[in-house]
């Protein structure tokens, strides 16, 4: 089961592509639906892949899964690949189950707002790339989950883009989140 740990990042982003192109023209219910049901299933397997990680040997709960080859030139290459490890597993139960919660909190919090499919793709995004993030197998693969939760961050405070203050605490979220790109790529430069 460990193998199929890709599947726990692509459901959240399989969710955000389908509210996202056609939300729009779907009922509440089904955005809603769609969304959670990403996430829940998301949660289930990584509850099984925490099971299957704790019934191994304490000396081989370290396991790389490589999805792809995703940069070669000459002899250099960097896998999209993920570490299932103690620590990764005990974060991805987190961002699964909290995030399937605040998914089901929201389907209610948010019934009345007309961008509801929007928030809906946001949200699924948000917790792609978390996942991504916690998941990363090498400090490429990390970055590109730190600046997706960064995207995500800016889009999900700015929601209501049409009052003033969620307009500006986007931009400010936007702009702290590049101080700590730049810290991110100086230590991983270092």
């Amino acid at each position: 089961m460990i193998e199929q740990v890709w599947l726990i990042p692509l459901l959240p982003l399989i969710g955000a592509i389908i509210n996202g192109v056609f939300g729009s023209r779907m009922s509440k219910k089904t955005v809603g639906f769609i969304a959670c049901a990403a996430m829940g299933v998301a949660f289930l397997i990584a509850v099984s892949i925490f099971v299957k990680l704790t019934s191994m040997p304490e000396a081989g709960r370290s396991v790389e899964v490589v999805v792809f080859q995703w940069i070669t030139s000459g002899s250099f290459h960097i896998n999209l690949s993920f570490l299932v490890d103690p620590l990764s597993t005990l974060m991805i139960l987190v961002v699964t189950g909290v995030g399937f919660l605040i998914h089901i909190y929201s389907v209610g919090y948010m019934h009345h707002d007309s961008g509801f499919w929007r928030y809906f793709s946001y949200l699924n995004l948000f917790v792609f790339f978390m996942l991504m993030l916690v998941l990363g197998a090498n400090y490429l693969v990390m970055f590109l989950g730190w600046e997706g939760v960064g995207l995500c961050s800016y889009l999900l405070i700015g929601f209501w883009y049409k009052k003033q203050s969620a307009s500006d605490a986007g931009k400010k979220a936007f702009i702290v989140n590049r101080i700590g790109d730049a810290g991110l790529i100086l230590g991983t430069i270092v």
